[in-house]
């Protein structure tokens, strides 16, 4: 086969993927996640990009809780407001290494009070054993003590590349498998760019019938080197490929948000490809890279398209 025929058959399947996600329109579920502000700044930062994506009907927004329990009432703040003042579902994150059961249970109640329905559940960072109070040890121990309390929906963590922690994948599988046992309605992964160990990731799943959905992780990624940073701790892989297509764009954040926008948009494509129709995305509070992309998934304004 000739160099032209091959591009020819590569042009023509790129077609066919982008026809293929063009007639999805609207077929795909998304949401987002925030993260609670530490300045006024950032507050209005996260605010407005709660009100630019709304308008994309999510299924859900949530918001994240920091390591030691160290953000618990700005995440309740964020998630009263998100429920008072605009239309989306506020999911908040809830960890338990770092709470008594009388804690968790209080928490719960609180949420339940203001209209919260789903609450992602997780373990959260390992707190020095010497300072360590909790009552619980594991997510599934937090999502039994949930159900035990109200028909919450659970969302839990999901890693397609193991878990920093695990002893091996086998481990990390039946760790997910048990709190699916225990009530999760769904997986969300950590993020990830090698497309092909998230589908991998999904058969080893499907073997262990942990059946409920796997919804991949979407970091659209301007700064590299805060990536970096991010995969050291998380072990997650950054391929080749990207190294050199960020290299020499340390001081050029235009050329960057291009790139970052290309490649999110790609991993979309392909897993769309492979029957994925929901994807939760990672906004790190900055809405324009997300909205782009949610909008090629055909994801359109509802608001604008009703004026």
């Amino acid at each position: 086969m000739s160099r032209a025929e091959r591009l020819y058959l590569q042009a023509k399947e790129l077609d066919r993927i982008n026809q293929g996600l063009a007639s999805m329109s609207g077929n795909v579920n998304i949401s987002f996640e925030f993260f609670p502000p530490r300045s006024d700044e950032m507050n209005q930062v996260l605010w407005q990009s709660v009100k630019k994506l709304e308008p994309l009907q999510p299924e859900f927004v949530s918001v994240t809780y920091g390591a030691g329990a160290s953000t618990r009432e700005r995440t309740h703040e964020v998630i009263e407001k998100i429920i008072e003042q605009t239309s989306l579902s506020a999911v908040p994150h809830l960890t338990c290494v770092d709470a008594s059961e009388s804690e968790i249970e209080q928490i719960a109640h609180r949420y339940w009070e203001i209209g919260v329905r789903h609450i992602v559940a997780l373990r959260g960072d390992k707190p020095d054993a010497s300072n360590n109070a909790s009552d619980f040890s594991y997510a599934t121990d937090l999502i039994y003590k949930l159900k035990s309390l109200y028909d919450f929906e659970i969302s839990v963590a999901a890693y397609p590349e193991v878990h920093p922690e695990a002893s091996s994948a086998q481990s990390d599988l039946e760790n997910l498998k048990r709190k699916v046992d225990a009530g999760a309605n769904r997986a969300i992964t950590q993020f990830f760019f090698n497309t092909e160990k998230f589908l991998r990731f999904r058969d080893l799943c499907a073997q262990q019938q942990i059946d409920v959905d796997l919804i991949p992780g979407i970091l659209p990624v301007t700064n590299f080197l805060q990536l970096l940073k991010f995969a050291r701790f998380t072990q997650v892989e950054i391929p080749g490929w990207m190294h050199k297509m960020y290299q020499g764009l340390d001081q050029d954040p235009t050329t960057r948000q291009l790139i970052a926008s290309h490649i999110a948009i790609e991993q979309v494509k392909l897993l769309a490809q492979e029957g994925i129709k929901n994807f939760h995305f990672y906004t790190l509070n900055r809405a324009d890279l997300t909205y782009a992309i949610c909008h090629s998934l055909g994801r359109r304004d509802c608001f604008a398209a009703a004026s």
